[in-house]
């Protein structure tokens, strides 16, 4: 088993750092003579899954590795329980105030924009955005001209005119 062992953590290490490799956890044998060796899975955002390595000796030669994977194990994929809105709230905003106190702030930490907020469109330049656009609406009279027929019926109307 020790060389199953090694040779299954030699192949996980080549595919993920051996980092996020966690305790060893069982080994299978199915009736073909495969064996299956599960470990933990230490991987950030993965909890409760698990990395395999199948390998298979033929014939009393060396083993071979056949598939390496991350699996869910069971209870992984179940979501927590829900949380209702205004506690995460709460608790993000208590989470805030000791940060504050502790004076965890970074220097490259960015103010939050309030939208009341009394340069709010200024900081994004959007008062010179909306002092263009009016510019603009202006300047283009020459589409004034286009608005020559008169009548309802859309039997000779074949000129299409777009108004920017």
């Amino acid at each position: 088993m020790d060389a199953e062992l090694t040779l299954a953590l030699s192949a996980l290490h080549e595919i993920t750092p051996a980092t996020t490799v966690g305790a060893f956890r069982d080994r299978v044998v199915a009736d073909d003579g495969v064996v299956t060796l599960t470990f933990h899975s230490t991987m950030a955002g993965y909890p409760g899954w698990v990395w395999t390595v199948a390998i298979a000796s033929v014939d009393a030669g060396a083993p071979t590795v056949l598939e390496l994977e991350l699996l869910p194990d069971d209870g992984s994929l179940l979501a927590p329980d829900w949380v209702p809105w205004s506690q995460r709230l709460a608790e993000y905003k208590e989470a805030a105030r000791l940060a504050r106190e502790a004076g965890e702030l970074m220097d490259d930490d960015e103010p939050v924009i309030v939208p009341d907020d009394e340069d709010f469109d200024g900081d994004l330049g959007l008062a010179a955005l909306d002092e263009d656009a009016d510019d603009d609406d202006d300047e283009d009279e020459s589409d004034d001209d286009d608005d020559d027929d008169e009548d309802e019926s859309d039997e000779d109307d074949d000129d299409v005119s777009v108004r920017v």
